[in-house]
């Protein structure tokens, strides 16, 4: 089968999958409505391999990390296509998680990113084999744990650290955004930066008894590094946090943030310049400034004209959906740390993103799997290598 004829089969596959409407929004539910913030995923994955078992798919299994790992045996078995999607999102246990399903979207929190993701990959063996589809090579579904913030995608990190499988390409499986098309990963380094006022201030010492002004300082700062514009260069502070109350003087405050570079070499500079501040306020305030560095990413990928990244774009296309091309730091830095060439998909339009009411529109559910499938089939008949 070439690609042309495989994209000529695209839409008969779509319209296939609707009538598979009420099992894939049952398990998005189900899985949207288990807490599973990073290190705490163990319920989603219990339920993950349920539906794998139920699949009838016979070699599933939960690795020494806490991965959901389910096996799609091949004809032939030689090579392997690895299909992940993070299992873990931003949100507590504590969090209300109940979901909210109207005609055209399904709302709550997380089912962005990644609960779709993670339904799709428990559906996607039931699909192909009601589409009657069958592959040569092994297709390995992972349900990544430890994937978002502190957890630095360990879980598939480990996977790709201890398998025995001939992994020659991967997928990622993103719940947003339709037309998302990530190939490389850009060079990143993500931290925290804490301000504590001793518990017995120097009220001689140059400063102001606030955590929060100290952390002000501190961003200033850091908004005054001059940052080359090539290669492009950013510094994204994406959280803060501190104090207690209005009639309180802050004890504590914290910010959150990440280096990006498309040069390795400018993050790690950035990152001693960021340091250098840290203990320069330290020492000009008295108070603690502590910096902690938990995630790093290293910058590389396929090239544009890679036989995998061509073929997606095709399918993509033939759907009639927009490539929107764009690095990223998610699971697929795992995959470029391994040179196994891999790109990240986007299964639906969604809002939101990372609020409590998120959400994501459910008709075009069906076009993001049906790219996810086509990239699939494209692999195993080696169209991609």
């Amino acid at each position: 089968m070439s690609i042309k004829k495989i994209t000529k089969k695209l839409p008969q596959i779509r319209e296939q999958l609707k009538e598979f409407r009420e099992i894939l929004l049952a398990n998005l539910v189900m899985i949207g409505e288990i807490p599973a913030p990073t290190f705490q995923e163990s319920e989603r994955i219990e339920f993950l391999l349920n539906r794998f078992n139920e699949a009838g798919l016979a070699d599933n299994s939960i690795d020494d990390c806490g991965n959901g790992i389910g096996i799609l045996n091949g004809s032939e078995g030689e090579k392997a296509i690895l299909v992940n999607a993070h299992a873990d999102t931003v949100f507590s246990s504590k969090t209300d998680h109940t979901m909210q399903v109207t005609s055209d979207t399904i709302d709550g929190p997380g089912v962005a990113d990644n609960s779709l993701g993670l339904a799709v990959l428990a559906t996607l063996p039931y699909l192909l084999q009601e589409l009657d589809i069958t592959l040569k090579n092994d297709l390995i579904l992972l349900g990544g744990v430890k994937s978002l913030g502190r957890g630095d995608l360990e879980g598939v990190r480990f996977f790709l650290d201890n398998n025995s499988f001939n992994i020659t390409e991967g997928i990622c499986i993103e719940g947003v955004e339709q037309g998302r098309l990530s190939y490389t990963s850009i060079g990143m380094l993500r931290g925290e930066i804490t301000c504590r006022v001793p518990e017995m201030y120097d009220w001689s010492r140059f400063g102001d008894a606030s955590a929060i002004l100290t952390l002000n300082e501190v961003i200033n700062k850091i908004n005054d590094i001059r940052l080359p514009k090539r290669p492009r260069t950013s510094v994204v502070m994406g959280s803060i946090s501190g104090g207690s109350s209005f009639n309180t003087i802050a004890k504590e405050a914290t910010l959150g943030f990440e280096v990006r570079s498309e040069s390795e070499e400018v993050v790690t500079d950035v990152g001693r310049t960021i340091n250098d501040i840290a203990r320069e306020v330290s020492s000009k305030t008295g108070d603690d400034v502590e910096l902690d560095i938990f995630a790093r990413r290293k910058p590389g990928g396929i090239p544009y004209a890679h036989p995998l990244n061509k073929c997606t774009r095709d399918i993509m296309n033939s759907l009639e959906i927009e490539p929107r091309l764009a690095p990223s730091t998610s699971e697929l830095a795992a995959f470029i740390d391994k040179d196994i060439p891999a790109l990240t998909l986007g299964i639906t339009s969604g809002d939101h993103i990372h609020k409590y009411n998120e959400s994501v529109e459910i008709d075009p559910i069906y076009n993001g799997i049906t790219q996810l499938i086509g990239t699939i089939i494209a692999i195993d008949g080696g169209y991609c290598d």
